[in-house]
């Protein structure tokens, strides 16, 4: 039985998501306030992590960046309010995986939190197929419709980055420090640029993306769903 770990303070949204998780058939673990929070994040006991921001004692921000400077890789899903998307970026730069804005569906919330469970521990393939592309790992070679593609550098590493992480919201600053490192001629905006130029590549319709769906205001999310056209999930 997974476990879940939820770190809120709001009594009324505590108790929905505690039943809601638990008649899912996981097991549930509730922290009301920060420094309860903190304490079991850094046990590593949950399979998965459901943080708001706000929270007494010690904020989700904190949490986050302990549980992650310990090495922690259980997925975090953060609670933010809508109108922060500064709270968003920072979040997912101290390492969450994704997130939800109050006021948000549960049903949406538990789907994101399965999505990611499922992911949680997969050995990462020797092949990964996509509409009709596929890339073989350990020749970083990519084909569409058996035909091999050209990739530069910085394509190569967006594209193994977006496969790896696909299904977490990614922002250009982790983009840019995970895909392609720090560098002085390459600044977050540049991002855009690439993914452009992968999404060339890769997509049936590139004006429509169907694999690397934009996040508002935040970056990217690379999805191997069915549904067609751009996305946000801001």
């Amino acid at each position: 039985m997974k476990s879940i770990l939820i770190v809120e303070d709001n009594p009324t949204m505590v108790k929905a998501l505690e039943d809601n998780f638990t008649f899912k058939g996981y097991k549930v673990q509730v922290a009301r306030d920060g420094e309860q929070g903190l304490k079991a994040a850094l046990a590593g006991k949950a399979d998965l992590i459901v943080l708001d921001i706000m929270l007494p004692k010690i904020n989700g921000f904190e949490i986050c960046s302990k549980v992650r400077e310990k090495n922690l890789d259980v997925p975090i899903v953060m609670l933010t309010a809508k109108d922060r998307e500064d709270d968003i970026i920072m979040g997912l730069n101290l390492g969450a995986d994704d997130y939800v804005t109050k006021p948000f569906s549960i049903k949406e919330l538990l789907a994101r939190a399965e999505a990611l469970l499922r992911r949680t521990g997969e050995a990462e393939p020797d092949v990964y197929e996509f509409g009709n592309c596929r890339f073989d790992v350990d020749s970083e070679k990519l084909t569409r419709d058996g035909r091999e593609i050209a990739l530069s550098p910085k394509e190569l590493g967006l594209l193994r980055l977006f496969l790896k992480k696909q299904g977490r919201v990614l922002t250009r600053d982790e983009i840019l420090s995970n895909a392609f490192g720090y560098s002085h001629f390459i600044s977050s905006k540049n991002v855009d640029e690439f993914v452009d130029a992968l999404r060339g590549k890769i997509e049936p319709e590139p004006n429509r993306p169907r694999f690397i769906r934009s996040v508002l205001e935040v970056g990217y999310k690379f999805e191997t769903g069915e549904a067609d056209g751009d996305s946000s999930d801001s």
